[in-house]
């Protein structure tokens, strides 16, 4: 199922191409656009920290990171995450997209190209484990129709030290006809 989820997404001038090491000072550039936001993150792609997690996020096996490009311009990046192939579930996460394309639906487009695809090739729950202080991230995930389903408390500890809890959001295959925003 890896081989069917894992491919190269577009929609016009909205592509998600797999994040390689040619992307490295592309994405390097998009993240220090908004340093202050890596707080809120449980890694850093913040200017000191961005290639210890640009390395350890193309690298780890249970990641399909991808980079967003709009036009010819990256804008971001994404990912799929803790594939479960036998139980059909995926999370959606690592999301950061620039400042600029922020509040224009463009990240909607991002979240409803990926739904879209993995509810066609089998996927049938998809997660999204969100900050409990990101705000703006849940309800982005809200307008997508994603019901949350609980708080995990102290589920992580951030880069910055900081005990998490992470509000469980999920969307299930047959609740994909909701209008996208």
């Amino acid at each position: 199922m890896r081989d069917r989820l894992y491919v190269e997404l577009a929609d016009g001038g909205l592509q998600l191409v797999k994040l390689v090491e040619a992307h490295r000072e592309a994405l390097r550039a998009a993240c220090a656009a908004d340093a202050d936001i890596w707080t809120i993150y449980s890694s850093s792609f913040d200017p000191s920290h961005f290639d210890a997690s640009f390395t350890t996020l193309i690298g780890h096996e249970s990641r399909m990171p991808y980079a967003i490009v709009d036009g010819e311009r990256l804008v971001g990046m994404t990912a799929w995450l803790r594939p479960d192939w036998t139980a059909q579930t995926i999370e959606i996460g690592n999301s950061y997209i620039h400042p600029d394309a922020r509040g224009t639906g463009f990240n909607g487009r991002v979240k409803r190209l990926m739904i879209d695809h993995a509810f066609a090739v089998g996927i049938r729950r998809i997660e999204f484990r969100i900050d409990e202080r990101n705000l703006r991230s849940q309800g982005a995930v809200a307008k997508l129709g994603c019901t949350k389903e609980g708080v995990l408390r102290s589920e992580r500890i951030t880069w910055t030290g900081y005990l998490r809890d992470t509000g469980l959001w999920s969307l299930l295959a047959g609740e994909q006809n909701v209008p996208s925003g």
